[in-house]
């Protein structure tokens, strides 16, 4: 009888001493032989720490990178390079440079959904579970906050901080609209709605909480509800099933990352066959990048 995807996985595993890494947007079958599953924050804390020689992260380009800047002596290892994030792309370094001489008094909060080397121009990375505990610990009162708009303008809800926002988003948590999640309160009125920061502002004002991913987990835990709208990608909720299975709930219509389902079970193996494709950054980038992502995690969570 042939092996199964997951037994080979698991025997390479063990070969190569490696660890899984896999963000909550994951296909269900990766997140399942995953070591680990969680957000951008979660995964770049378990990078950060971990024993393993080699890492396979599952998910977008900059994750990836985020666990080598943490990591520069481990390999790690990203299954399909085209598995890119459409914001991170639309933030450059040279952008990021134009704006610090315009505003030389600003900090620069650069979200971890970003290249490595737009890390690199920046004072302090964030996640959306953290953006307003990070923006509210810095002494500027001016703050460039790239490349998510949408993320920008709920954290200056809740600072007194003049917050610049750069003209990013995410396509598909854009395209989460109010007329999307008023249909699934029509259809399910007992429902609490989530939303991730990410969304747009007026699907955020009608939201019962605003969470990242990891907070979403921990709104449920602590809710009275048992039936809830996920304003996010729809394979977290193959996540909150798992942890609670008693509970329902209804996913946005639409709400997929394309480049998420890029990375399949066939792939890890491939990648851990050939110890490729393999992530490569200067020590000069990673050197310039580490200190804005220790800086975030030393921060700490903020849902």
């Amino acid at each position: 009888m042939p092996m199964q995807p997951q037994e080979r996985i698991a025997q390479l595993k063990k070969e190569r001493n490696a660890v899984i890494l896999a963000h909550n947007y994951q296909l269900p079958e990766v997140q399942d032989v995953a070591d680990f599953v969680g957000d951008s924050l979660g995964l770049a804390m378990q990078a950060s720490k971990t024993e393993a020689d080699v890492i396979v992260f599952c998910g977008v380009d900059f994750m990836a990178q985020s666990a080598k800047v943490l990591n520069p002596d481990k390999t790690v290892l990203h299954p399909d390079v085209n598995a890119r994030c459409p914001m991170a792309a639309m933030c450059d370094p040279s952008g990021i440079r134009m704006l610090k001489k315009d505003f030389p008094r600003a900090e620069v909060v650069t979200y971890v959904n970003t290249s490595a080397e737009c890390k690199a121009e920046s004072d302090i990375c964030c996640t959306s579970s953290n953006a307003v505990k990070v923006v509210n610990s810095l002494e500027s009162d001016l703050i460039i906050f790239t490349p998510d708009e949408n993320l920008a303008n709920y954290v200056q809800r809740s600072t007194d901080k003049d917050v610049l926002p750069w003209p990013g988003y995410c396509p598909t948590h854009d395209a989460i609209s109010l007329e999307k999640i008023q249909k699934l309160k029509d259809k399910y009125p007992d429902a609490a709605v989530v939303v991730h920061p990410e969304c747009r502002p007026e699907v955020i004002d009608n939201a019962d909480a605003v969470r990242s991913t990891e907070g979403m987990l921990n709104f449920v835990r602590e809710s009275p509800k048992t039936e809830f709208i996920i304003g996010t990608e729809k394979e977290m909720l193959h996540r909150l099933h798992k942890e609670f299975p008693d509970r329902q709930f209804y996913a946005v219509p639409g709400a997929v990352c394309p480049t998420m389902k890029l990375i399949t079970l066939n792939n890890i193996i491939t990648s851990l066959e050939l110890m490729g494709p393999e992530i490569t950054l200067s020590p000069e980038i990673m050197a310039k990048a580490r200190a804005p992502l220790e800086r975030m995690m030393a921060v700490g969570r903020g849902d």
